[in-house]
């Protein structure tokens, strides 16, 4: 069955039951042992609608080609999450800062609506990445924050990634499965600051079953070569990317064919007309994100094939549909349990 969800529906909350509350984290590295693989998978259709109503026996899970037994599924909406908003403060913000300003806070109350099951966090990142509010069933405390700072310096995006992955905070009961782990990342993907690679950012969050999404601000015209580095978080974890600035002006008639002063644009910088069709873009990608996290399956299987835990394993989720046209979004690898296990330090 195929459903075209209106925002407000993608926002309802249907499950009643809260978490506990936030415990302080351990005083010990966290040590990790990947046994049971978390897969959420998004479905849509070539026009981008979600695909809702499947079942278990919909699906088939491929660890390095072989078929897994899937140990748990669930396809009911707005699952318990905890989100981390990694906000880049780098000076390539400030052309669009209010708006992305504005796009934020919108993405944590859509994100976090202040029941006892979404929670959050935000890791702000210039020229070094930094927990700034930790970990809350409070959308306040992150939406004030966001409205408070102002771009400028380098960027530290693989820290801040790896700040995340490395849950160096307070967590919940639970994690990383019931509630499961969300990054979005809300910059253009330059990084010219941290001391960690992107590959170590990606592979610890692999480790800890973290999902990257990202709304990339670089905007039409301003291109930094950057986007490849959402693109392979995205890829990697089973997020998504979502560009509104790229593409502002598509709708527009005669767009590039209005000569003028000011040059071939019909909406001038400054005016309503501008502000309102930036603005408009990026409430379709929070909507879209927000769809994205809410709107998932949750599979989770223990691999009958951990034959060398320090090997990276290939994913491959088929639905098993007779519909043409539809489009199957999850991770495509992770690592299972190192040989010795992972102690995560700041």
């Amino acid at each position: 069955m195929v459903l075209k969800l209106s925002p407000a529906v993608i926002l309802t909350a249907i499950l009643a039951n809260a978490q506990e509350p936030i415990q302080p984290p351990p005083q010990q590295p966290i040590r990790v042992e990947s046994r049971e693989v978390i897969v959420p998978v998004t479905v849509r259709t070539e026009k981008g609608a979600f695909v809702t109503g499947l079942k278990q026996e919909d699906f088939t899970i491929l660890d390095q080609g072989k078929p897994q037994a899937i140990t748990y599924f669930s396809g009911v909406p707005n699952q318990p999450v905890v989100v981390g908003f990694l906000l880049d403060l780098s000076s390539s913000s400030r052309t669009q800062w209010k708006n992305i300003q504005e796009a934020a806070v919108e993405l944590v109350y859509t994100l976090i609506p202040g029941d006892k099951i979404h929670a959050g966090y935000l890791i702000e990142y210039g020229n070094q990445a930094e927990l700034t509010v930790d970990t809350t069933f409070d959308p306040d405390k992150i939406a004030q924050r966001i409205q408070k700072v102002s771009p400028g310096g380098g960027s530290a995006l693989n820290d801040a990634i790896y700040m995340a992955a490395s849950t160096n905070r307070k967590l919940l009961n639970g994690e990383p499965y019931d509630p499961r782990r969300v990054v979005v990342i809300i910059g253009d993907g330059h990084d010219n600051a941290s001391t960690h690679t992107l590959e170590q950012a990606i592979e610890l969050a692999q480790r800890n079953l973290v999902t990257v999404y990202s709304i990339n601000t670089e905007a039409y015209g301003f291109s930094s070569g950057s986007k490849k580095n959402l693109d392979e978080l995205a890829e990697a974890t089973g997020g998504r990317v979502e560009e509104p600035l790229q593409n502002v002006y598509k709708d527009v008639p005669g767009f590039l064919n209005q000569p003028s002063d000011f040059g071939n644009y019909q909406l001038k910088v400054g005016t309503g007309a501008y502000a309102k069709q930036i603005m408009t873009a990026l409430d379709k990608s929070v909507v879209s994100i927000t769809g994205e996290v809410t709107q998932q399956y949750i599979l989770r299987y223990t691999p009958n094939n951990v034959d060398d835990a320090r090997l990276k394993h290939d994913i491959q989720v088929k639905v098993n549909l007779l519909a043409t046209g539809i489009v199957v979004n999850a991770r495509t690898y992770y690592y299972p349990n190192p040989v010795n296990p992972v102690e995560l330090t700041r």
